[in-house]
């Protein structure tokens, strides 16, 4: 399992656009398609949304996305796998499920409904959610999954950076538990540094306390 620490923001708004555009017929693309982001086309692409548009956009909720991969990402048939963490109980609890441009599908945890204040352990409710990512994972063993840990703004940023690793790392060791090799499972903490939300306000900051989490299928 490799563990990353974001130390910096990216910003790459003239890639972003182009980055569209080749991404642009992926929806139609089949399980296994050739079509990708090169690596670190799919943090330019999150991040140049992010920084022309501006956090209250619609753009912006991508935010950095997944981050720089080696060898980049395929397009991927995500309908059926989309289909099913949805109907384990994802929709209900607020968790978001979303094809991304960069072709990997992000799995959108909010901290209310996964931790307790301050805390790691995941709650017993969204245990059925990753469930069923562990269950698509092991049907698809082309499938990676990376985990990605953010905070809101409150507290040192030690306090944060560690606490959005834990969260992160709690994510996938259940995944590992559940019969996905950690070999296929990456962490990387970000802190308090990738907000989407306002951290000014009490509703911003639920939003910035998140873990997201991205399959996809790397490039071969």
């Amino acid at each position: 399992m490799t563990i990353s620490i974001r130390s910096a923001k990216l910003a790459a708004c003239a890639g972003a656009f182009s980055l569209l555009a080749a991404c642009g017929t992926m929806d139609n693309m089949g399980t296994g398609g050739r079509t990708a982001v090169g690596a670190g086309g799919g943090a330019a692409l999150g991040a140049g949304i992010g920084a022309l548009i501006g956090d209250s956009s619609k753009a912006a909720m991508i935010g950095a996305g997944i981050g720089a991969l080696a060898g980049g990402i395929a397009a991927y048939n995500w309908s059926g796998i989309k289909k099913d963490v949805q109907q384990s109980g994802a929709t209900s609890l607020g968790v978001d499920v979303t094809e991304m441009a960069d072709g990997s599908l992000r799995v959108n945890i909010p901290s209310s409904v996964s931790f307790d204040t301050g805390r790691y352990q995941l709650k017993p409710a969204l245990l059925p959610v990753l469930d069923s990512v562990a269950r698509a994972m092991n049907q698809h063993p082309e499938l990676r999954a990376k985990s990605i840990g953010h905070t809101d703004s409150t507290g040192s940023a030690q306090t944060n950076q560690t606490l959005s690793v834990n969260r992160a790392s709690a994510v996938t060791n259940y995944l590992n538990q559940q019969g996905v090799g950690q070999g296929r499972l990456m962490v990387e903490g970000r802190g308090a540094s990738a907000p989407i939300g306002d951290n000014a306000t009490a509703e911003g900051r639920a939003m910035n306390r998140r873990v997201e989490l991205y399959l996809y299928a790397p490039q071969k």
